[in-house]
Order: structure tokens, then C-alpha cells, then sequence
């Protein structure tokens, strides 16, 4: 019965090991992806930037609030999906908080695969702009 109850608990033991191993890997190579920063600036009502054109790849996209006079954010959609609905919003383009005026902030990494897309800041609010994925 002993023999049973050690070789349990050393299974389990070496489960949780590898388990966490396994974790650990999956962490670091996500900090090891290689992306590109994307800056762009909002102002009262629109984007600065009115079109981007990109290749395929990772993206950081950093947003710039300059003087909007309050919070604003990020939204990327696959074009001819609809914007409205969040369920279609490529929430890794998100920024991470919602960006405080005269500040900047940051999303996740971003896989842009070929296509076209739009984005927009719902709060500020802005149009739909044009991104263009090569």
C-alpha cells in the first residue's frame, strides 16, 4: 500500500512539474515574439493618421491621446465585418488601458494576417479608418 501511495504522489509530483515547465515555455516564447510599434494620434474627433498600409506580421499599436480632453482607445475590426459589434473587434489590438488625455498606451501583440481592416476610437469618437495589410 506505501509503494502505491509513493509512486502516486511521485506521478503527481512529476505532472505538476512538467505542467509548470510547460507554462514557463509558453510565457517566454510570448515575450519572445518580434512586433512592430504602430504609432497613431488622436485629436478632437479623428485619428491623425488616415490610412495605414502594413505587412503581414506582429504589431504593437501605441495610441497617442493629444488633448482630446478625455479618455480615449482603440478599435481594430476585419473590414466589411461590423464595427458595432464587439464580438468581430480584434481585442489584442485593444490598448492595455484606456489612454488618460495628453498620454499614451499601449495594446498586446497583434497578428495581421493579409486583408483589409478599420479602425476607430468609439469614445472619442472618430471615423472608420482604412488599414491595409500586404
Amino acid at each position: 500500500m506505501k509503494k502505491i501511495i509513493s509512486t502516486l504522489v511521485m506521478a503527481l509530483t512529476f505532472t505538476i512539474i512538467t505542467n509548470a515547465q510547460d507554462s514557463m515555455k509558453k510565457d517566454v516564447m510570448m515575450k519572445d515574439i518580434k512586433a512592430t510599434v504602430v504609432s497613431l494620434e488622436q485629436t478632437k474627433g479623428e485619428f491623425t493618421q488616415k490610412k495605414v498600409n502594413l505587412k503581414e506580421g506582429n504589431y504593437i499599436f501605441e495610441i497617442s491621446n493629444n488633448n482630446v480632453g478625455h479618455q480615449v482607445g482603440f478599435v481594430l475590426v476585419p473590414k466589411g465585418k461590423d464595427a458595432s459589434n464587439p464580438e468581430n473587434h480584434i481585442k489584442t489590438a485593444y490598448v492595455t488601458k484606456v489612454v488618460d488625455n495628453n498620454k499614451k498606451e499601449t495594446s498586446k501583440v497583434t497578428a495581421l494576417a493579409k486583408g483589409e481592416y478599420v479602425y476607430f476610437c468609439p469614445m472619442n469618437p472618430t471615423p472608420q479608418y482604412n488599414l491595409v495589410v500586404e
